[in-house]
């Protein structure tokens, strides 16, 4: 009988492209846009996937409290996000629902 190796999925390992992440993030929206946590935590997977100690750089908050902020349980402020977005090389838009 062959047993079966599994891992926990990690959708950071599967944002490669610009579209993946805008994709990703639309989705992300799209399920939980009522959740900021959902969406911080989003935000922290798209970090991961474009390297965390680069962003912690670009943003100037250190790679610690920014895994903490956009981790689900953290709270990051409104600034924290609009900065993450901005150094990941996303916009917020908003559109009428």
């Amino acid at each position: 009988m062959t047993t079966a190796t599994f891992r926990k999925w990690d959708s950071a390992e599967h944002l490669r492209t610009e579209e993946d992440i805008a994709l990703y993030l639309d989705a992300c929206m799209e399920d939980g846009g009522d959740d900021p946590a959902f969406i911080a935590h989003a935000l922290g997977v798209v970090a991961r996937a474009r390297n965390m100690s680069q962003l912690a750089r670009d943003t100037g908050m250190t790679r610690e409290g920014l895994y903490k902020a956009l981790s689900g349980e953290g709270n990051p402020s409104f600034a924290t996000v609009l900065k993450v977005a901005r150094a990941l090389g996303l916009k917020l838009a908003f559109q009428p629902a």
